[in-house]
């Protein structure tokens, strides 16, 4: 089955343990140390079925949840800038299945049924579900320069009512829980007008229990409700989450309009566009962090075989040999409780890497504990030499890897760097002000600037540190701050400011003051124009001021 384990691979040492890539060593760890010890206490039945190759080899992928009509296949559209084959979008439930947006030279789309035996794409497992799940799922492929990094799983419309959530033929939660172990970011999408978070939903959110730093939440349409009505929408949000989301840390919420139409409100377009940055950088690293992350994974999961191992020798252990077999294993699973807290304290394992003993209780009901296997030594410190020896090789491995190679980030699309042009992000805004001006912007305030210099008692045209202090701390300002403005500002390093600088330095706490960062260099468009190397910059400078 897992004959690419077996490949020769180059860069190994003689004891086989360097390879050329960190893929390669995610394969083979897997493979040779934690399999074993999978396949022996019966993992791939109570958890996860086995990682093939095309598990560790797959592009990031993206899965979207949310409830109907949220955008969330409008979402995937603004993200390609195009249509996808598949596509359906209405403000009715439209998406009635599971849609792996993948790159391919050839547009069309792959059946579920056809999909599931392609040894190349990461979906074989999912066979497990049946017909009624494969029939709803199907793999749109497409040539799309966002897709060439990235994968895009889009999710049906989650809906509220119990005749339509058992109607499903299949189980909804654990599918979503198979894709949330092998994703890279969950994006759970809430619409401004639906914030209430249905049974199948608050279901649903609960099957990415372990996954917690994987989820991302996109309060979509916020362009439909005033400011006043956002922070509302907002803290109800946050309200709703908490209660299904049991962590004491606060998820992160990105707020915009993620469709290419005109905003309804306008008034908070800046917020926008600094959500959709910062979603958009979020996303534009999955590629670079993928080896980091299916390591982060593969540790997860190796922790949780251990614990899995530890419980299934105990219930083993606790059998009687002859008699009494079936009162002693409803006995052991009523008390599966307590038999956690047990191996707690005999193996000094965290509360937090047990599964959930509800679950665990339902599915032991079905084995013979006589049935299952002792505890063997030798598999479980195979894991822990994993552990603590080569997965360390492998982390140093992606930082060589990081560092050789050019920096990967999702191009294209929505993507595409219009950092250059009048609407990039923060173009014309706070120190970028005056960039593309000929006049010197600060000398549009300068008489203003002028009248405080002068009542700081000059001396050869200069301000002391001290007088100059007195006045900049006036803006209330941390040390910390005003003393990067007044390295900025002092042009000439000679612990005074000339006029030109100390309107430099009002100008610059101007910008701190608007909510504007400051850069690490003074930018060539501030530099006053009498410390200015080119002599035509006075000139333009004289002249305006004539």
């Amino acid at each position: 089955m897992f004959t690419w384990a077996n490949k020769e691979q180059g860069g190994r040492n003689k004891e086989g343990d360097m390879f050329q890539t960190v893929t390669e060593g995610l394969q083979s760890l897997y493979a040779k140390k934690l399999l074993p010890l999978e396949e022996t206490y019966l993992f791939h039945d109570f958890h996860s079925p086995a990682l093939e190759q095309a598990d560790f080899q797959s592009k990031p992928m993206v899965l979207l949840v949310g409830q109907y009509s949220t955008g969330k296949t409008t979402f995937i559209r603004y993200l390609l800038e195009q249509d996808f084959p598949g596509m359906r979008i209405g403000p009715e439930p439209t998406t009635d299945g599971f849609i792996a947006v993948m790159y391919n030279e050839n547009e069309g789309v792959v059946p579920g049924n056809a999909l599931v035996v392609d040894p190349k794409k990461p979906f074989r497992k999912l066979n497990a579900f049946g017909n009624a799940f494969l029939n709803r799922f199907i793999c749109s492929q497409m040539p799309n320069q966002v897709l060439q990094s990235i994968s895009i799983i889009d999710t049906p419309g989650i809906l509220s009512g119990e005749k339509q959530r058992i109607s499903r033929g299949y189980d909804f939660s654990e599918v979503l829980r198979w894709f949330g172990e092998r994703v890279d970011r969950i994006i759970l999408l809430f619409d401004a007008h639906k914030l209430d978070i249905s049974d199948e939903f608050s279901e649903a959110i609960k099957a990415f229990r372990g996954q917690d730093d994987k989820i991302r939440v996109v309060l979509n349409k916020a362009d439909q409700v005033d400011t006043q009505q956002l922070m509302r929408v907002y803290g109800a949000l946050m309200w709703s989450l908490g209660k299904v989301i049991n962590t004491p840390e606060v998820v992160r919420v990105y707020l915009g309009s993620f469709w290419a139409k005109p905003l309804q409100n306008a008034e908070n377009r800046r917020l926008f566009e600094a959500e959709t940055q910062d979603l958009f950088r979020d996303i534009q690293g999955l590629p670079r962090n993928a080896a980091l992350r299916k390591l982060n994974d593969l540790i997860k999961r190796a922790r949780l075989a251990k614990v899995h191992a530890f419980i299934i020798s105990y219930l083993k252990k606790e059998m009687p040999t002859l008699f009494g077999k079936e009162k002693k294993k409803e006995e052991l699973i009523a008390h599966l409780p307590e038999i956690y807290q047990i191996l707690q304290r005999e193996h000094h394992i965290s509360p937090g890497d047990f599964p959930n003993v509800i679950k665990m209780q339902e599915q032991l009901q079905h084995y013979d504990f006589s049935k299952f296997p002792s505890l063997k030594l030798k598999l479980i410190e195979s894991v822990d030499r994993m552990l603590s020896t080569k997965i360390s090789s492998l982390m140093n491995m992606i930082r060589e890897e990081e560092s050789k190679q050019p920096s990967q980030m999702v191009m294209g699309g929505a993507f595409e760097d219009s950092s250059d042009g009048p609407f990039g992000h923060g173009y014309g805004e706070g120190i970028s002000a005056g960039a593309d001006t000929e006049d010197w912007i600060v000398s549009r305030d300068k008489h203003r600037y002028d009248e405080i210099f002068y009542t700081l008692m000059p001396v050869n045209g200069k301000v002391t540190g001290i007088n100059a202090k007195k006045e900049m701390m006036s803006s209330r300002l941390p040390n910390t701050v005003l003393g990067k403005i007044w390295k900025l500002a002092d042009c000439d390093k000679d612990g005074m400011l000339d006029d030109e600088e100390f309107a430099l330095a009002q100008h610059l706490i101007r910008v701190k003051l608007e909510g504007f960062e400051l850069p690490a260099e003074l930018p060539n468009h501030l530099v006053p124009p009498s410390h200015r190397k080119d002599p035509t910059a006075d000139i333009l400078y004289n002249h305006q001021d004539d």
